[in-house]
């Protein structure tokens, strides 16, 4: 669905606009313990994108693959992406315009406000904030990025596995926190055209939008209920990111919200890497042990988002 010299030139069209965010080499030993069979743990430190998360890059290309720059944009967010968008705007001189449910956590609000766009907290979850922002593009003709199904989104996305691929080569498997599924579907579609690597999906037991897409051989409706609903809590897996996870991800397991928890704090007590409940969601598959490792295999795991002000959230 996306070509592989797509994701390319969307690189080389944002790439000013990003940071390369760091790669770093962690102690299997001391996550898997007496499981360790000579593994080798990698993490991706894309919580230290502009915006704490890796969502500018769907939003910068979404507007700069346009033929003309739009003067406003509008967008529906749990936080992560209004903060992108706003950051994204912020820099190109756009008017943003961002619909964030009243659930949304302050420090992802205040971050969003930070970038100079207009916020409108209403509704009740994102399925709902997103009603308000299509009424809202509908009456001014703002131009819309949304979250997670847009093709221009997943193609930023995926230039996450691009830069990763050209830092660490030789990883067997790669673990992704899932909401909507721009960003697996993404990094599934670039890894698979261009190594064997397996892709695994992990979601928070109870806002696994994709895991029950699976389940169901369809897109259905969920109702996210999950300590790291505000960044993973999609009530539907997008369209276009489940049939792209059905080609191309490998695996699709859930992590309980006491599991998520204990991630962050020790990605924060052992790393001194403070990621969101949502961007430590992924590495939770390996310090629970939910994800099952091989002997000597070779794991990524994507620490996706940042914005939190403390532990819990």
């Amino acid at each position: 669905m996306i070509d592989k010299s797509t994701i390319i030139a969307a690189y080389k069209l944002i790439k000013p606009y990003i940071r390369q965010t760091p790669v770093i080499d962690v102690s299997a030993a001391d996550i898997l313990g007496d499981r360790n069979q000579n593994n080798r743990i990698n993490f991706k430190l894309e919580q230290l994108q502009y915006a704490g998360c890796f969502k500018p890059r769907g939003a910068f290309y979404s507007l700069l693959s346009q033929p003309q720059l739009p003067t406003s944009v509008a967008a529906a967010s749990g936080g992560n992406h209004g903060a992108a968008v706003a950051y994204a705007a912020h820099i190109l001189g756009i008017d943003a315009h961002i619909f964030v449910p009243k659930g949304s956590p302050q420090a992802k609000i205040n971050r969003i406000k930070d970038f100079g766009a207009n916020v409108m907290v209403d509704g009740d979850n994102y399925a709902a904030a997103l009603d308000n922002c299509n009424q809202y593009i509908q009456q001014s003709a703002a131009f819309s990025i949304h979250a997670y199904d847009d093709i221009s989104t997943i193609t930023g996305q995926a230039t996450t596995a691009l830069e990763w691929h050209a830092q660490v080569k030789d990883l067997d498997t790669i673990l992704i926190a899932v909401g909507g599924g721009g960003l697996i579907a993404g990094m599934a579609a670039y890894l698979k055209q261009v190594s064997d690597v397996k892709i695994v999906c992990v979601e928070p037991t109870h806002s696994a939008s994709m895991y029950e897409a699976m389940a169901n051989n369809q897109v259905v409706k969920i109702t996210p209920n999950s300590i790291a609903a505000d960044s993973l809590g999609s009530s539907s897996a997008g369209k276009n990111c489940f049939a792209i996870a059905q080609q191309d991800v490998d695996e699709f397991i859930c992590i309980d919200d006491e599991d998520i928890l204990k991630a962050q704090h020790i990605l924060w007590n052992d790393y001194r890497i403070l990621a969101e409940l949502g961007g430590a969601t992924a590495f939770a598959a390996l310090s629970s042990k939910v994800y099952e490792t091989q002997p000597d295999e070779k794991i990524g795991v994507l620490i996706c988002g940042g914005n939190c002000s403390a532990l819990g959230e």
